[in-house]
């Protein structure tokens, strides 16, 4: 019965949360139009947009402040209280200043803020109350308004502090679209760790070359395909024409397949023409490997030729060595 009890407490505040998440789009409009336009005027004049909140609003602030940095919005997160001791130095009047707090009247806020204005720069306010200290000092107001926490005693900050990652989240992404932000960029500015790797490496850095990417003639006997697919320890062999072009690819699941036909022995003497899979697909060298990845997938295969622009197998990459690499 207590774990019955704890598990739907669960329940209840993970639909609370949503239901507050879904309520903001209600809010959303020409004070969200208005934000993303300021943002993006900020960026392209070489300013920055500094996140600031305090207490649980700090704390999403500083998460929102990440998120824009990620999507090539510079961003840094400040302490409200410790602006008022030096910090507002880092704002200059090209910066936009967006400031998290649920309530809008906090004591930080009414002492940072006239010296925001005094420098010159931006404020977006993102409050739960339009008519607050915040929402009346701001160029434009994102409304973040909850119709209750999640606490019990609709007291500690749940579904609103929830709201506000959530619409920081829709901010930061529709002001990346607007600014024409792309996956090479993403990968630009995340070099290291798993999202680094999945989008930095390219076919080239895993496929297989030399005496590992089997090649034969479109003359050459089955017989002939299994030995050089033997020899690679592969499973697959591309196949060329007279001037080296892919024109066919083999494995020995084909193989399979043929031999399960009704006279399939036959091909065990057949030229490797007749039963190669004419036209497969292929991958370019300087194509991602997580797109790669994602061709195997789609076509069922364990692994691709890799040909040059003039349509020479060059390479083969293999579903284990996306495995070993951590693609997948």
């Amino acid at each position: 019965m207590i774990d019955k009890k704890i598990l739907a407490e669960a329940r209840r505040v993970l639909l609370t949360e949503a239901a507050a998440v879904k309520e903001q789009t209600r809010h959303l409009g020409p004070g969200f139009l208005e934000a993303v336009k300021i943002i993006v005027a900020c960026a392209e004049a070489g300013g920055k947009l500094m996140v600031t909140g305090v207490g649980k609003s700090g704390l999403i602030a500083r998460k929102i402040s990440a998120t824009f940095s990620s999507v090539g919005v510079p961003s840094v997160f400040a302490n409200i209280t410790e602006l008022v001791h030096g910090d507002l130095g880092m704002i200059s009047s090209r910066d936009t200043v967006l400031a998290l707090s649920y309530s809008g009247d906090s004591d930080e806020l009414k002492k940072v803020l006239p010296h925001v204005r005094e420098i010159g720069s931006g404020i977006i306010a993102m409050t739960g109350r339009r008519g607050s200290y915040l929402g009346k000092l701001s160029d434009c107001i994102l409304t973040v308004a909850v119709a209750k926490e999640a606490c019990p005693y609709n007291m500690v900050p749940t579904s609103s502090t929830t709201s506000m990652l959530a619409v920081g989240d829709a901010l930061a992404l529709a002001t990346a679209k607007v600014m024409g932000f792309k996956k090479d960029d993403f990968a630009r500015f995340h070099p290291g760790g798993n999202l680094g790797k999945r989008l930095n490496l390219k076919v080239a850095d895993l496929m297989r070359k030399g005496r590992s990417n089997p090649v034969i003639r479109d003359t050459a006997s089955v017989p002939a395909a299994l030995a050089a697919m033997t020899a690679s320890k592969l499973g697959a062999v591309s196949v060329v024409d007279s001037r080296g072009r892919l024109i066919g690819y083999f494995t020995d699941g084909d193989l399979r397949r043929r031999l399960q036909k009704k006279n399939g022995a036959s091909a065990l003497s057949a030229r490797i023409s007749a039963v190669m899979t004419a036209s497969p697909k292929t991958a370019m060298p300087a194509q991602s490997a997580c797109d790669a990845a994602s061709m195997m997938k789609k076509y069922n295969c364990d692994n691709l030729p890799v040909v040059d622009s003039s349509g020479r197998p060059i390479g083969i990459i293999d579903e284990r060595d996306l495995v070993t690499s951590g693609l997948i």
